[in-house]
């Protein structure tokens, strides 16, 4: 009997496509691996914080698919990222003081036993990996406002006045961090055909 095969970006359709046009979509509590950090995305820090991530998430689907549970492809990685304070010279001024917690999407079938077995399975593959750090977790956001970027990240500017913008004319306050969910990998696509989708949890209006 072959392993049930599904792809959870179709199955998250609302949660994994954007366009250029703001709207609103309600994400549901779903559960994330995820590692948190402290600095400059460019620095070694954010890379190992990364890797262990992804090591622990190909653990899990690797073990799913040999069980003949489910086989899927890992999902893309994503990100919250907020500072304490706002530095005085701008957010983006001041990569040092960023926070993040970076995460990767994880399937229903991915409980807490799964997770401690995928942990070990790492931890022996890589080490000197930071991946104790690495925490499995739901997040329940639920209504955001949400558009996609295209272009570096470095251009996000004018996606987020748009965004903004949408938030503010229908009533939404923001009540929540900076997300952004990665559909390019870095390095395998050209900076201007980056694609980039960025969300906010929100208050409705009303």
């Amino acid at each position: 009997m072959s392993t049930p095969k599904t792809d959870f970006k179709k199955e998250y359709r609302e949660l994994y496509t954007a366009g250029p046009e703001p709207r609103l979509v309600q994400a549901p509590e779903l559960p994330y691996l995820m590692i948190d950090g402290v600095g400059d995305p460019s620095s070694s820090g954010y890379a190992s914080a990364v890797k262990a991530l992804y090591g622990v998430a190909y653990a899990i689907r690797f073990a799913l698919k040999g069980a003949g549970v489910v086989e899927y492809p890992v999902m893309p990685l994503q990100g919250l990222w907020w500072a304490d304070e706002k530095p005085p010279s701008g957010f983006v001024a001041h990569r040092d003081l960023w926070q993040w917690t970076m995460m990767i999407l994880q399937p229903p079938q991915a409980d807490a036993a799964l997770f401690d077995e995928a942990v070990a399975t790492a931890r022996k593959k890589k080490p000197s990996s930071p991946i104790d750090r690495v925490r499995l977790e739901p997040l329940r956001e639920g209504w955001c406002g949400q558009i996609l970027h295209v272009g570096p990240y470095s251009t996000e500017d004018a996606t987020l006045e748009r965004l903004h913008a949408f938030l503010e004319e229908g009533g939404h306050a923001i009540r929540g961090r900076h997300h952004e969910i990665y559909l390019s990998v870095p390095g395998r696509t050209a900076p201007e055909k980056m694609k980039t989708i960025i969300r906010y949890p929100v208050t409705p209006a009303g």
